[in-house]
């Protein structure tokens, strides 16, 4: 069995690369991961650095050997398995995550996330927490990313200006989470009106099945972020189920709030930028992962939760 003791251990939190993959094989060989492309004149192979990996998306007509997923378990990567152009089947309504199995992961964090989650009233606090700092996150980097700004995007817009301190408004307000989800769609909503004016695309309605360039960049780009979102709560130990604001009716909803922190601040504008100038998926793709290593939204993510976790049964 290959060893990685070769490989130097980069943090979660740090690492950078997220693969998406299709029509392809991934398998092990002379203790590296590959993923094969073949063509009618040659295969060729390619490197997946697994050290500075977080997670790889596994599309339509890809395969995976068994060794190829020790190596990846061994370095810590999450694998997920989706429908093509990241987003999933037609009768599926989550990715399915393969998680690396591990015995050593830390439990402070889920004993600190247990001590608040079966208190409703502590369980709201930490999702208008949740809500507070995914908007201090964008208000913090919309201002500063000369990109965006190129782009018409500011945090200080009066159109902006004006649906962040209204949700901010309405967060300090509400009693129930049933409240926080109808206040938290409003803003959405609004953010999708602001980018949609931005770029010309009046026209846009948020639509999960609808074909336009604008809907699937969301989809795409969301399901890079719950990627994301699912490293963050592996290594910390958190479960998926044990979720502050979606967790009703999806099993896995602790992802969606943590995504939560940032696919609005870093998805959502490119998405229809990327769309009014009729870019590839692929260069949206590489868009999304450039942002989350330019703004750390790893290190966000992380920093967020365990704080939640360590200072919830506090609120």
């Amino acid at each position: 069995m290959e060893q990685l003791t070769d490989l130097k251990a980069i943090l979660h939190s740090k690492r950078a690369n997220i693969y998406y993959l299709e029509k392809c094989r991934v398998m092990q060989k002379d203790g590296r991961v590959l993923y094969l492309t073949e063509d009618k004149l040659e295969k060729q192979y390619w490197n997946i650095p697994i050290a500075n990996t977080t997670v790889i998306l596994l599309g339509t007509g890809t395969s995976i050997t068994q060794a190829a997923v020790r190596m990846l378990a061994s370095a810590g990567v999450l694998v997920g398995f989706c429908g093509g152009g990241g987003t999933p089947l037609l009768m599926a309504n989550d990715i399915e995550w393969m998680t690396p199995q591990s015995e050593y992961r830390p439990t402070e964090y889920f004993q600190g996330w247990m001590k608040f989650w079966f208190q409703d009233n502590k369980r709201l606090e930490v999702a208008k927490r949740f809500q507070e700092q995914r908007l201090s996150y964008m208000k913090k980097v919309w201002k500063g990313d000369r990109d965006l700004n190129a782009q018409g995007f500011y945090s200080d817009d009066q159109m902006i200006e004006k649906a962040i301190n209204q949700y901010q408004t309405n967060i300090d307000g509400v009693l129930s989470v049933t409240e926080l989800l109808t206040s938290e769609a409003r803003f959405t909503k609004q953010l999708y009106a602001y980018a949609a004016q931005k770029t010309k695309l009046q026209s846009f309605t948020r639509n999960f099945e609808a074909e336009d360039l604008a809907n699937g960049f969301l989809n795409h780009g969301n399901y890079l972020a719950y990627g994301l979102a699912a490293t963050t709560l592996w290594v910390l130990g958190l479960p998926h189920g044990f979720a502050v604001m979606h967790g009703k009716t999806r099993r896995g909803a602790l992802v969606f709030d943590v995504a939560d922190l940032i696919k609005d601040t870093l998805i959502l504008p490119w998405a229809f930028i990327c769309a009014q100038e009729q870019a590839t998926e692929q260069e949206f793709r590489q868009q999304c992962l450039q942002n989350f290593t330019k703004h750390k939204a790893m290190e966000f993510m992380f920093d967020t939760v365990k704080q939640m976790s360590l200072e919830g049964e506090h609120l």
